[in-house]
């Protein structure tokens, strides 16, 4: 794997981007994690190893908002992200602007720590009953925005909501707890039960990535809308004022379960330019600042009052290109696409080095990540060849590309265009699209609303190759462009395959074919780039998260 961390000579950057460093992602040491679950005796294989009593109770210290003196909004912060959640509806959505967003009030039954150890949550522990069934245990005492107690009720519920199209919604993130059939509450009703239709090995590593805990009682007695622009979690913050595509403004929730954090006050406010982030975290306009121009980092590290992080994301970019149209029908003319880009220049000129590139829809720490499998290399000649090979030729191009989903997506997509605009007889002229209306595209799971060929970003926190891939290369996942009945295959083998090695082994294979049958211009893995104010102790995480609580002031 080629290591491009770092910056262009262009981008002078003398102390290597100040704080940049990888995370140890869960690799292999995540195996036992998604294979056997966590008995009530295990407890602390499942917590953090320091501080509290091993549970998800938050990283402050419940101080008093005027502890440092600085007046009255010493305890409260801004943070810019490139947009504002699409809906406050958790279950509704697949953006992780939105996630990340919505994690202050909502919570799950499990999650990882920044070190992505599975940690408790809303369950104390879980286990698995029998090849499909698990258990997870719920903590007591929990009590909803709303002042209601959480019950196991509400916890099925969620997870009916989730992955049954008949319980209130259709949600778009079924696929994310992928295999698993329903839930209900236990004969005494302190845990829920969650049927699988399947052994499904990566079940945990899948809710403690994704599953959010809502109120039935609450939900069900509102439509849709309101669901959509009201929030009632049981998170250590609730709502204190919303306006949709101007602020989301969060309160201390005085009753939350675990411990107080430091910060009182959290804004979340939107803006799709990094110039603007930027100038509003050197005024101290704002404390946190997402998706950083790799250009700005010099900057931002000779601001006595900033600092920058960074961490490798869980997170691929990529070009779907839809199978079932023309010219994308053509295998050869979609591996022309692969070798018709300069994909170490993309990373080193546009990005800045923040990228690693990629040639499967898996990343290097996933589980079922295939080693042997390399990047395509730039080759315009084998490029040429393919498509003078394919059944296509003069073949004008509309690459969609959102603006604002992740750093540098338009002007990636701008260089993709330019690289498959060399080749003879092929030209590709980029669309840009406002993101939200393209995630709507894709998000709805219908392949025919969706644009013939894409840039995108895939983020997925379940270190686990059956999260990240089969949702957009399975011919049954909700976001696909895809169909191909031997990857299937070999993808729903390894959702039944309980022996680890058994199970890799299939990935791997999995990862070969996706690679030489080029459903997607491979691109790179992303990179998250923050701008920090020095009043804030926090660091970047690979998952993407920013959990207020976790911010020490």
């Amino acid at each position: 794997m080629r290591d491009t961390h770092k910056t262009s000579s262009g981008g002078g950057d003398p102390d290597g981007v100040g704080r940049r460093r990888f995370l140890a992602y869960a690799g292999s040491g995540a195996t036992a994690t998604l294979l056997a679950g966590c008995s009530g005796e295990d407890i602390d294989d499942i917590t953090p190893t320091e501080g509290g009593d091993g549970t998800d109770s938050g990283g402050g210290s419940g101080t008093d908002d005027d502890a440092d003196g600085d007046g009255e909004n010493a305890n409260a912060i801004t943070i810019v992200q490139d947009s504002l959640p699409t809906t406050l509806d958790p279950h509704d959505h697949r953006e992780a602007v939105t996630t990340r967003s919505l994690a202050q009030a909502y919570e799950g039954l499990i999650r990882r720590n920044a070190d992505t150890e599975i940690i408790a949550q809303l369950a104390t522990d879980y286990e698995r009953l029998d090849d499909e069934t698990v258990r997870f245990h719920l903590r007591e005492g929990v009590q909803f925005h709303s002042g209601n107690e959480m019950t196991a009720e509400d916890v099925a519920y969620s997870i009916n909501r989730t992955v049954d199209p008949d319980v209130g919604i259709a949600s778009p993130q079924a696929d994310q707890l992928t295999g698993v059939a329903g839930a209900e509450p236990s004969m005494d009703g302190a845990a829920v039960d969650v049927n699988l239709t399947s052994v499904n090995p990566a079940v945990f590593a899948l809710f403690a990535a994704y599953l959010t805990v809502m109120e039935r009682e609450w939900t069900e007695s509102r439509d849709d809308g309101e669901v959509g622009r009201q929030m009632n979690g049981t998170g250590p913050y609730e709502v204190g004022a919303y306006e949709e595509d101007v602020e989301l403004v969060y309160e201390r929730f005085d009753d939350y379960w675990g411990d107080q954090p430091d910060v009182a006050q959290a804004t979340f406010r939107g803006s799709t330019e990094s110039s603007s982030r930027w100038s509003a975290l050197a005024s101290g306009e704002a404390d946190l600042i997402t998706d950083l121009n790799p250009n700005d980092a010099p900057q931002v590290e000779e601001n006595e009052d900033t600092r920058i992080d960074s961490s490798p994301a869980t997170r691929l970019v990529f070009v779907a290109m839809k199978y079932n149209v023309e010219p994308f029908d053509s295998v050869p003319f979609r591996q022309a696409m692969n070798y018709a880009i300069d994909l170490d220049a993309i990373i080193e000129n546009v990005l800045s080095g923040f990228g690693i590139a990629l040639g499967q829809p898996t990343l290097p720490d996933f589980f079922g990540y295939n080693p042997d499998v390399d990047p395509y290399p730039y080759d315009p000649e084998r490029a040429q060849e393919l498509v003078d090979e394919s059944p296509y030729d003069d073949v004008s191009l509309t690459l969609d590309s959102p603006v604002g989903d992740v750093f540098g997506d338009v002007q990636v997509a701008q260089a993709v265009a330019g690289y498959i605009s060399d080749l003879d007889g092929v030209s590709c002229q980029v669309q840009q699209r406002e993101f939200a209306s393209l995630a709507s595209e894709l998000t709805d799971g219908n392949m025919e609303t969706s644009p013939d060929m894409y840039l995108i970003s895939w983020g997925n926190a379940s270190f686990d190759t059956s999260a990240i891939a089969i949702p957009v290369l399975a011919s049954y996942g909700s976001l696909t462009t895809y169909a191909n009945d031997d990857l299937d295959e070999l993808f729903r083998a390894a959702e039944d395959e309980p022996d680890v090695e058994a199970r890799r082994d299939l990935y791997h294979e999995a990862m070969a074919l996706a690679h030489d049958e080029a459903p997607w211009i491979y691109l790179h893995q992303h990179h998250n780039l923050y701008g920090i104010s020095e009043r804030l102790d926090w660091e970047a995480r690979a998952d993407e998260q920013i959990y207020v609580k976790d911010i020490g002031l």
